[in-house]
């Protein structure tokens, strides 16, 4: 709008207003150079990388405990996060929850009150797998067998019942034999949601297990604990599980206008050069915000950069199936 003046032949000013003009976009004046537009511009060129690809489906289910003795560091976040990812992109996949606090259930949309089956009649009372999975209604191919309150007793349950180590173990071979005979598929990839500790649990999850994955938080002591976790790990190694390897690190809540974060993230990428992913998730209220309405971030706000963040890292989770 464009607004001018006119002389009359009286003399008198009248003030003209030109409809036609254009009023300049705020957009259009943003300089592309500023670190917003920079960031936009980097945001948009890692989804159309992504547009388009299809993920390989492993030669066998991958099974992933995902664990850190360190609480805080986006263990559940990370898990229904990745599960999510890899299920929107075609894949069969499963959660257990082995936490008793229950927010992988929470975060998937699945009931996990006191009366329901879950894992710890699975654990404890020798329940069928198949009769404590329930599917999340948000994401097709995604099913998760929920975590009680229940099983803030099991740790002590658990020490008197023969062969207390091996028991998630047999409950995902019967459940796999199991769909195969009633001709559904195979599923790609289980991944196993432990509590913050090193208890007979995390034991179960890591027998069971192929692969560990560790969410390391960009934060001061972020190494702090790891190494008992990685003794433990070596332990399961020696004794139950001859097979279990470290496979996959994933760095969350980077905050990339902090160096303290870059020094982090430094340090873990040199200590594990080939376990630690590129994809970096960064801080997200988005991120936080999404298990409020149990739902996934990928569900929540599919556009938001914590959503790219974790499909890049199941992407590349897939690509380097072993």
């Amino acid at each position: 709008m464009k607004v001018s003046r006119e002389t009359t032949s009286g003399g008198k000013v009248s003030m003209k207003v030109n409809e036609e003009a254009t009023v300049p976009n705020v957009m259009d004046a943003i300089d592309e150079s500023t670190p917003l537009a920079a960031e936009l511009a980097n945001e948009n060129r890692r989804r159309e990388r992504l547009q388009g690809r299809e993920l390989p489906k492993p030669a066998r289910t991958r099974i992933l405990t995902v664990s850190n003795q360190k609480g805080g560091v986006g263990k559940t976040t990370t898990t229904v996060n990745l599960a999510a990812a890899l299920a929107s992109a075609g894949l069969n996949v499963m959660v257990i929850d082995i936490d008793p606090q229950g927010n992988a259930s929470t975060a998937l949309g699945v009931e996990h009150h006191a009366d329901v089956e879950s894992i710890y009649d699975v654990l404890i009372n020798d329940l069928p797998l198949r009769e404590v999975v329930a599917p999340c209604e948000d994401v097709p191919n995604l099913v998760c067998a929920p975590a009680t309150i229940h099983l803030a007793g099991a740790e002590i349950e658990l020490v008197s019942l023969v062969a207390r180590e091996q028991r998630l173990r047999r409950a995902i071979d019967v459940y796999a034999r199991e769909r195969e005979k009633a001709g559904l598929p195979r599923l790609d990839y289980i991944f196993i949601d432990c509590p913050p500790s090193l208890g007979l649990l995390t034991v179960n999850a890591f027998v069971a297990a192929h692969e560990v994955l560790i969410p390391i938080q960009c934060e001061y002591y972020a190494l702090e604990g790891l190494s008992q976790l990685l003794k433990n790990i070596d332990m399961i190694q020696k004794h139950l599980n001859a097979d279990l390897v470290v496979s996959t690190i994933l760095l969350t809540m980077y905050d990339g206008r902090t160096n303290l974060a870059a020094q982090v993230a430094a340090e873990v990428r040199e200590h594990f050069p080939e376990q630690v992913l590129s994809a970096v998730v960064p801080r997200s209220v988005r991120i936080s915000e999404a298990p409020s309405y149990q739902q996934t971030i990928i569900t929540y706000d599919p556009n938001s950069s914590g959503a790219l963040s974790y499909q890049e890292a199941a992407t590349e989770i897939a690509e380097r199936a072993r």
